[in-house]
């Protein structure tokens, strides 16, 4: 399995991508932010790390994400082993599934936020993953869910994002995550107000659970006054 979530803020420029999997490294080689501009996870049967360098050069372009998914895979001879998840900065999401990939595969699309997965352990999955970031973040996430209405964030929930991507991620690996088993990790915030942050568990037996270790080690007072203090643009 690989499992990921985009989530952008139109308003503020904010891009934050959570993936997981059950092989090592996947914060090098899935998902990539990049604020103000939108975000992509390249995953499957096989991943292409290409595609993020024509993704970004597309929605530059001024491209939507549908428009940015089609160009890469349209020059893909494998794109029938790829999963590929594309959000451009307006918060509108595209989907590329390919036919060789392994069951169990879905995707859920939501205005400002996207999942998608494969090789699946249960097919409710994707849908925890998202509708729990839903929850901790906005106030109409069952409007959200079912009628694909704008999302009503609550005040500064930017602010908390990197937690609230690991606690979407444990309810989503509490309903049985990746087939394989659930062995890496990774997230990334990119904000026009603050320093990236970028946390990844390449290899743990609780993954999640270490995602968590780091996410307190980068909001203790020492490291955050580090942050604090570097540039933002």
């Amino acid at each position: 399995m690989t499992l990921s979530l985009l989530h952008v803020q139109p308003a503020t420029g904010t891009v934050a991508v959570l993936t997981a999997t059950g092989g090592v490294a996947v914060g090098g080689y899935v998902h990539h932010a990049w604020r103000g501009l939108g975000a992509c996870a390249t995953q499957g049967l096989a991943t292409n790390p290409w595609y993020p360098e024509g993704v970004r050069h597309a929605l530059e372009q001024g491209h939507t994400a549908q428009t940015a998914l089609e160009q890469v895979t349209r020059q893909d001879d494998g794109a029938a082993r790829r999963q590929c998840l594309v959000m451009d900065a307006g918060g509108r999401a595209a989907v590329h599934s390919g036919s060789e990939n392994r069951p169990l595969v879905a995707a859920e699309l939501r205005p400002t936020v996207a999942a998608a997965g494969n090789l699946l352990a249960d097919a409710t999955v994707v849908e925890i993953l998202l509708r729990r970031f839903l929850t901790l973040t906005c106030s109409n996430p069952d409007a959200v869910w079912t009628q694909g209405a704008a999302p009503r964030y609550r005040d500064a929930y930017e602010t908390h994002l990197p937690e609230t991507l690991i606690e979407a991620l444990e309810a989503a690996l509490q309903a049985g995550g990746d087939s394989r088993g659930t062995r890496s990790a990774a997230l990334r915030v990119e904000s026009f107000d603050a320093a990236p942050i970028d946390l990844r568990v390449d290899w743990d037996d609780d993954p999640a659970g270490a995602l968590r270790a780091l996410a307190r080690r980068v909001r203790e007072p020492a490291f955050a006054a580090f942050l604090a203090s570097l540039p933002t643009k």
